[in-house]
This record gives C-alpha cells, structure tokens and sequence, in this order.
C-alpha cells in the first residue's frame, strides 16, 4: 500500500490523493513511468520529485520518512512494507509512571518468535532486543508503553510507530483494546475481563504470596496482548484497504496465532475477580 501512498508528500492531502487515484494515478510506479497528473505544472513537479525520494527511502528501508508525513491514523499503510521488522510490544507496569513505579512484564512479538521479561529477571535483556526492529505496533504505546520504557528502562525507541489507538479510532473503533477486540471477534476466553488493574493485582500476589501461577498468568495476560495485536493490525489494515482502489490486491490473510508459552491459571484469576467484586 505504500507504493499506492502520495498522502505523505508535501501538499498531497487525502482528497487529492484521492483525486489521483479516480484519474488512474495508483502508484510511484506511474508516477516514474511518466503518468499524466491531474495537478498543476509546479505541483506535479513536486510530485515527481517526492516520488523518487520516497522510493529511494523506501528502497534504504527507512520507515521514519512515511510515519514523519503521514497522520497518526494513517500509519497502517507502513505495515506490510515494514512487517518483515516489526514488533508488536505491551508492557505491564505497578501504576501510571508515577514516583517508585516499575515495568513488572513486557512482551515482543514479531509475527513468529514471542519474548517475554519479567521485573528483576531479564526485564534488562528488553533494551537490546527491541533495538533489532524497525516498527512496533502497540495500542496506547504512544501516550503510555514507549514514555514509560524510555524513562523506566532508557530506552530510546527510536522506531517507527504504528499506535492501533489512532488507526482503530478513525475507523471507528473504541473503549480501549480489549473493547476493539471484542467488536472484532477476537475471544479472549478465560482471560475474558482481565484488565490492567487486574495485572497489577497478579504482581502482587505473586511478590507477596510467592504464587507463581500468579506470574504465569500475569504473563499470559501480557501474551495475549501482544499477539492479538497483530490480529488487530491485519483487520485494521484491511478494513482500511477497503476503502482504496487496491483491496483485491492489497488485502492480507489472517495470521494463525502462536501458541502461548504460558497459562492462566483459572483458580488464581478467580479468586483474585472475587475480591474485586466481593
């Protein structure tokens, strides 16, 4: 689809992009090619000119040129190009980043392996391993995941950024992940209602009471965040495809998902929505 994209360029905004696509203008590849543009002389060139520096970028594989001109909302269109170094991430944390607050879990998941960190074990092995990437896709992570990492862990995440917050939002898609989940289908079954709140609870019970079903299915928790944001971000990007001339072309297949290392322990979350709700 980023071949298809001209939204990026100086002074190209959705409507005359897609004005070049009602004239048959579809790619950079036409646009190289000599294709007749529905634009003026000056407009045209510049154009022209954007188009071979984007190829070239994209070419380099230098994903900050398209997220950098392209709205929050718009991102998708960077996720088959980039796919190949992408990593969907998710953190659990002890509260909102405030004063003595930590990162208790994260995840990464890159379409094929899955890797977790746990606070006081490998939690340090993260800063490394996410700098393999060139893309990460979570939900929320601009507003939260990627402030807290870069100030708990310094890490700089320097990466491109797909926030499914935005992209889902404008597709009209609300109540937070696990509220986009659900209006797209995607069960979460006996983590149903498990939440951030409830992920803080898991830690503590697992410090305090030594329970490592607590920490395993903390980690589940954190696993399935992860990999169904990939779900998430194929749907996404196919009901946004939809939308342009190139959905038979453009549209991906659904990803099978992996299967998860760790799982939740049923008598431990019950027990833990018990007193919640007690």
């Amino acid at each position: 689809m980023l071949t298809n994209t001209f939204h990026h360029l100086r002074g190209i905004g959705a409507e005359t992009e897609h004005r070049l696509w009602e004239k048959g203008v579809h790619s950079w590849q036409m646009v190289a090619g000599g294709a007749r543009l529905p634009l003026s002389s000056r407009m045209a060139e510049a154009v022209r000119r954007g188009v071979d520096e984007s190829a070239g970028r994209l070419e380099a594989g230098d994903p900050h040129h398209f997220s950098s001109r392209l709205p929050a909302s718009q991102h998708w269109r960077l996720f088959p190009e980039f796919r190949h170094s992408v990593a969907y991430l998710d953190i659990e944390t002890t509260g909102m980043g405030g004063p003595g607050e930590y990162i208790t879990a994260a995840t990464i998941y890159d379409g094929t392996d899955i890797r977790t960190y746990v606070y006081d074990d490998n939690l340090n092995d993260f800063r490394n391993d996410i700098s393999a990437y060139k893309l990460i896709v979570t939900y929320n992570g601009k507003c939260f995941d990627v402030p807290f990492i870069r100030n708990y862990l310094g890490a700089p995440m320097p990466q491109a950024h797909i926030d499914l917050r935005y992209v889902l939002a404008a597709l009209g898609y609300c109540g937070g992940l696990k509220g986009c989940e659900k209006q797209l289908g995607i069960d979460r079954e006996e983590l149903d209602g498990v939440d951030g709140y409830f992920a803080v609870l898991l830690w503590a019970d697992y410090l305090r009471n030594g329970n490592e079903r607590a920490l395993e299915t903390l980690l589940a928790y954190n696993v399935m965040d992860v990999v169904n944001l990939e779900a998430l971000m194929i749907a996404a990007y196919n009901l946004n495809v939809e939308q342009t001339p190139f959905s038979e072309e453009r549209r991906l297949p659904a990803a099978a998902p992996p299967d998860s290392p760790f799982k939740a322990d049923v008598e431990t979350v019950e027990r833990i929505r018990r007193r919640i709700y007690r």
